[in-house]
C-alpha cells in the first residue's frame, strides 16, 4: 500500500483546501486519521461498506461484530439517522452537543445496514472541534469514527503525537490529518436508545455528567 497522504491543518481555522483533499479521499472510499475534541480518530464515510470494512480489520475486530460511531456536523441534522428522539432526549443532545459525548441511539434508516449493530443502533458524535465537523458537512455523509490507540503498547492507551501516528500508520490508511497534539481522554459514552426513562452512561470519559441535568443510571 502506498504511504499515507500527510496533511497539516490549523486545529481552530482548517485550511478548506486541505480539507477539500480530505474529503476527496473519504469520498473514494480512503480511511483517514483525524483529530477530535477527545483523541485522534480514525474513520471513512459511514457509506463505503469496503472502507467501513478496512476500519474494523486495522482495529483487529470482525466487521459484524464492530459497534463503531459516526460524526454528524452538527446537532440539527442528528435526527436524520435516529429514531425515537424525544423532544426532553433531543433537549439532552443540544445541552451536551457539540462536545466530548457519544449517544447511542436507535438507528434510523439513513443509517447503512452495514453500518448498524445487531441491536439496530449507532452511536452519535457532534465534536467540539472544527476538523471532522467540516469532513462531514463537506462529504455530505457522516463520518465513521472509532479512537485510534497504540499498536504497540495497547496499555499506554491512546495515541497524541500525529508524528508517531504517521510513523505507525502510514501504510495502513490514505490520509493523516495533522492538527497538533490530541487529548488522552476518551468521550463519554451515553446510551439513550431506550428512551428518556431508561438513559445508561455506558462509560465516563471526557463529558462531564453533571452539567446534562438527567438522572443516569449507571450501567450494571
Amino acid at each position: 500500500m502506498a504511504t499515507a497522504l500527510r496533511l497539516e491543518l490549523s486545529a481552530t481555522h482548517p485550511q478548506p483546501r486541505l480539507l477539500e483533499q480530505a474529503v476527496a479521499v473519504l469520498r473514494a472510499g480512503g480511511v483517514v486519521v483525524y483529530p477530535t475534541d477527545t483523541v485522534y480518530a480514525v474513520g471513512c464515510d459511514i457509506q463505503q461498506k469496503k472502507a467501513v470494512e478496512r476500519v474494523a480489520r486495522l482495529k483487529g475486530i470482525a466487521p459484524e461484530k464492530a459497534n463503531f460511531s459516526c460524526i454528524c456536523p452538527d446537532v440539527s441534522i442528528v435526527a436524520d439517522y435516529a429514531t425515537g428522539i424525544t423532544t426532553p432526549l433531543y433537549k439532552l443532545l443540544k445541552a451536551a452537543l457539540p462536545g466530548p459525548y457519544t449517544f447511542v441511539v436507535k438507528a434510523s434508516k439513513t443509517i447503512p445496514r452495514h453500518f448498524q449493530s445487531a441491536k439496530k443502533t449507532v452511536g452519535l458524535r457532534v465534536p467540539d472541534h472544527p476538523i471532522p465537523r467540516e469532513l462531514a458537512r463537506r462529504l455530505g455523509n457522516p463520518i465513521l469514527t472509532t479512537s485510534l490507540t497504540n499498536p504497540e503498547d495497547p496499555v499506554l492507551g491512546y495515541l497524541s503525537d500525529p508524528h508517531q501516528i504517521y510513523q505507525l500508520y502510514a501504510r495502513q490508511v490514505d490520509a493523516v490529518l495533522d492538527a497538533g497534539f490530541g487529548g488522552l481522554v476518551p468521550s463519554t459514552v451515553i446510551d439513550i436508545s431506550g428512551g428518556e426513562g431508561a438513559v445508561l452512561v455506558l462509560r465516563e470519559g471526557l463529558g462531564p455528567l453533571e452539567p446534562l441535568n438527567l438522572v443516569f443510571e449507571p450501567e450494571s
